[in-house]
């Protein structure tokens, strides 16, 4: 969904793949600017047709507040291997293992952030062992599934996957939607990105991940009541407006988890796209307090 300016990483980042019990991972790892106190690490998962690259824009004004970023491809996702045409594979649970599986290779305690999918895929991985996180941001990203008329979008897209090739669907996705409609990657206004990139990435994702995790936006249950007893500060962030889930669904998550919220202005589903620089500002605010509200008893305070 996220359309990343570049898809090279930014200065002193380091592009490699990440050894875990659960296989490799391709990831973009960034830390904290020299000079700088070190603040955290953060694990950065993206959404539905996303990639790690989603997060360029804010690995450099997250630096600069002393936090390292690992921005991480899931399993089936660009440059992350995984099965052609077992769904299975990409089951919810297996999903989230994958997370916990890269928080102890990365082998510190993390701030854990899911833009879109990957917040429901954070959250499923805090619900199996929330203990290798300091807080949780769900980034545009909402209590239960998508709008009716996303879900449409997504039918149709799984649709056109089981009778094309990831090629053939980006090109009928070329000739339908503009460039300000399609939420796969269609090619950009010069100086938003690189078509080439964004077809290379849509190629690489892996036809049974988009398939199974398509679904999974369209039937996802409820679970705040059961996310909101965990010892975790958290944080729920959104564009102003958001067609995925309306700003009104996020704000009473919210409420209901007791997190602390932001909304970007002039940003939408991609805040971290639309608008980095206030969104960085917002997250290191959020996590230069977050662990400070998790009291001796496991509760947490609303952190404001």
């Amino acid at each position: 969904m996220s359309r990343p300016p570049s898809f090279l990483p930014p200065s002193g980042a380091r592009a490699y793949r990440l050894r875990t019990a659960r296989g490799e991972f391709a990831v973009v790892d960034a830390p904290a600017e020299a000079g700088v106190e070190p603040r955290g690490t953060v694990l950065l998962l993206p959404g539905f047709t996303g990639s790690k690259e989603d997060f360029n824009p804010l690995h450099e004004p997250l630096a600069a507040r002393g936090y390292r970023t690992v921005a991480v491809d899931g399993r089936g996702q660009f440059e992350s291997d995984g099965p052609v045409d077992d769904e299975s594979a990409y089951a919810q649970e297996e999903l989230a293992r994958d997370v916990l599986a890269q928080a102890a290779a990365l082998g510190t305690a993390l701030h854990l952030l899911g833009h879109s999918l990957g917040g429901q895929i954070a959250r499923a991985a805090v619900l199996l062992d929330h203990s290798p996180f300091v807080s949780l941001t769900l980034m545009a990203s909402g209590p239960a599934q998508i709008s009716v008329a996303q879900q449409q979008r997504v039918k149709l897209l799984r649709d056109a996957l089981g009778v094309m090739s990831m090629e053939v669907v980006w090109e009928a996705i070329q000739a339908m939607e503009s460039p300000e409609e399609t939420d796969t990657g269609a090619e950009l206004d010069a100086g938003l990105g690189d078509r080439h990139d964004l077809r290379r990435r849509w190629l690489g994702h892996k036809p049974a991940q988009l398939l199974a995790t398509g679904r999974q936006l369209c039937v996802e249950p409820d679970r705040v009541a059961e996310l909101s007893t965990l010892p975790l500060p958290f944080h729920v962030l959104s564009g102003a407006r958001d067609d995925t889930w309306p700003v009104p669904i996020l704000d009473e998550m919210a409420v209901r988890l007791r997190a602390r919220r932001t909304v970007v202005q002039g940003a939408e589903h991609s805040p971290n796209c639309d608008r980095p620089l206030p969104t960085a500002h917002a997250l290191a605010d959020f996590w230069d307090t977050a662990v400070r509200h998790v009291g001796p008893d496991g509760a947490h305070d609303p952190v404001g």
